[in-house]
């Protein structure tokens, strides 16, 4: 997954505003204590960030 698509599901699940402010200050225990801006700063993949993402909140399944 590209991360410009990643960000666009963000946008599109959690809107324009709210995306941002989740992935720099929401610690995911999916992310081994990360937020999404860390484990993306450290490498991880944006799919696999993604995936985290969506087991930690109810993303509907046409986002996935």
């Amino acid at each position: 997954m590209r991360l410009t698509d990643f960000w666009e599901r963000m946008t599109e699940h959690f809107g324009a505003t709210y995306a941002d402010s989740f992935a720099r200050d929401h610690v995911m225990s999916e992310l081994g204590g990360r937020t999404v801006h860390q484990a993306l700063e450290e490498g991880w993949d944006a799919k696999d960030v993604w995936r985290a993402v969506c087991a930690a909140t109810d993303v509907p399944p046409h986002l996935r």
